[in-house]
């Protein structure tokens, strides 16, 4: 098995969860309710604009983890941060967050796939 084929996969599948789950989830329900800081539009559109380039950076880390140049260092390091999120987000939440297996299973994938 290529482990860091695994792991980008689960990055990609992240990201997508992450960004259409959260959409309608979460940012969706947020941004519908407009008092506040939710009553600027600027503000809204800065948050649903991070919370989807938080997306895009999660892809960005699944073609660190495939690019052929990319140093095994920097593919174990990446592989670890996805690891320790997704332990954060175990143990934090109790389990309920949906994404730390997905988070968790990137960073285990990377980490096997870098080492070896």
């Amino acid at each position: 098995m290529n482990w860091l084929i695994l792991s980008a996969a689960a990055m990609a599948v992240t990201a997508v969860i992450h960004s259409v789950a959260g959409e309608k989830r979460l940012i969706g329900p947020a941004l519908a309710n407009r008092s506040g800081i939710f009553a600027n539009p600027q503000s809204r559109g800065v948050l649903r604009g991070a919370w989807h380039l938080t997306s895009l950076f999660m892809l960005l880390t699944a073609a660190v983890m495939v690019w052929p140049a990319t140093d095994a260092g920097l593919k174990a390091l990446t592989a670890g941060v996805w690891l320790a999120i997704g332990l954060y987000s175990l143990i934090s939440t109790r389990g309920r967050h949906v994404g730390w297996p997905t988070l968790t299973i990137a960073g285990i994938a990377g980490l096997l796939g870098s080492l070896t």
